[in-house]
Parts: C-alpha cells; structure tokens; sequence
C-alpha cells in the first residue's frame, strides 16, 4: 500500500488519490522538531520506565537513524535542515505558554542552556543550522519560523520528530493554515505508543499533510 492509500481517515475513506508529490531541494526545509535529550532519559519510577521502553526503542532503532539518513540525505541535495526545540529564557519558565505550564506530561521546563532540552548528539545542528527555540507546541506559533521560510524562498516543509500527536501535528496544522505545502515521514516521528502515532497519522493525513515513509519521500525530489 503506497502513502497515496495509507492512513486513511472516515473524512477521506473514498477520496480520489492525491497527485504525485514533487520536491525542489531548493523550495524545501527538513524540520526536526524537539528531538531532545530529556525525552530519552530513563523515568525514574520502574513501572512508568518500563511502559516507555517501546518509545525508546522505536526512537533509537528507527526513528533516529532515519531522520539522521535524511538530514545527511539533505545536506547532499542542498535541503536547508532546520531544527525546533522546546527553550524557555526564563529559568523559572515563566515565559511558557500556558500548554507547557499545565501540571502533567507536556509540564516542561527547559531553561534554554540546560544540556537536557538540547538536540540528540546523533542529530546535532551543524554550521549555520538555523534553530528556533519554542515555549509553545507549534514550532510556527512560537517562533519567526515562517519568516525565516518566506525569505529563504521555502514552500514545502518535510516533518519530522517527537511527539507526533502534540509538537508534530501542531507544527503541521499550522504550517498547512499559513499555505506551505506539509510532509510528515512516518518512520522519522514518534508518539509515546503506536495506537497513538497511527491514529494521528490518520487525523492529519490529506488535510493538512501527506504521510509518506522515508524511502517513498525520497523519490520525490527533482534532484
């Protein structure tokens, strides 16, 4: 089953097929948003750790490797490689939206230089990497992400990262209301569980995205 039949909501259960997706490296981001090293810690209670050991294996078998094969993949094709990540500039985190001061998962707080809210080693920003720091959910909202994109002559973004039911798909819905044209690669994002993952894939999909996997996006690039 292609990406073009995949994922299918109730919405778009009979809809035609899409047309085939077509990528300028030049008219393209790569977005890695909040690949984190505070998101592979190991919990400190054994009963939740050992309920998130599938993410942490699908993060480091999967997930990981496979956005670092495109971040390489990018470089060679001249794909600008953007990063997002989840940076408060107050240290008590008083400048967070009001999502990520709620009590629960998403309460974060992640002073801007403290070594756990950076990039992964294995994904690390190189050169002149841009990387836009957020205190919301949407790597659009909370930043002059768009900005960046209008001026650097870019849009198609290609999604990648964690977590694919919060982070991710409101970095996606908001990149799809401002008109770029979205790719989310299914085997270079994560939710904490796989029921959690399918269905969002399945919410987002062909209305404000395309889900494909790696190797199909590949084929989309004109060089």
């Amino acid at each position: 089953m292609s990406w073009k039949t995949r994922h299918r909501s109730f919405y778009y259960a009979n809809a035609p097929e899409p047309d085939d997706i077509v990528l300028d490296p030049k008219e393209t981001a790569l977005l890695v948003i909040d690949v984190q090293k505070t998101y592979l810690k190991p919990k400190p209670d054994p009963v939740e750790n050992e309920a998130w050991q599938p993410f942490f294996r699908r993060m480091d078998e999967v997930v990981i490797p496979n956005i670092r094969r495109l971040i390489e993949d990018s470089r060679e094709r001249g794909v600008e490689v953007i990063y997002a990540r989840i940076a408060c500039l107050k240290n008590d985190g008083r400048d967070r939206s009001l999502s990520q001061k709620r009590p629960g998962f998403n309460y974060l707080l992640l002073p801007r230089n403290e070594d756990e809210g950076q990039i992964v080693d294995e994904l690390a920003p190189q050169g002149d990497d841009i990387v836009v720091e957020k205190t919301t959910d949407s790597a659009l909202t909370g930043t002059n992400l768009r900005i960046l994109l209008a001026n650097m002559g870019i849009r198609n973004v290609v999604a990648t990262g964690i977590f694919t039911d919060q982070c991710v798909s409101s970095t996606v819905r908001s990149l799809s209301d401002e008109s770029f044209n979205v790719v989310v690669v299914e085997d270079c994002c994560a939710a904490a569980t796989m029921e959690l993952q399918d269905r969002e894939l399945e919410i987002i999909n062909m209305i404000y995205c395309h889900v494909v996997n790696s190797e199909e996006l590949l084929g989309f690039y004109t060089a």
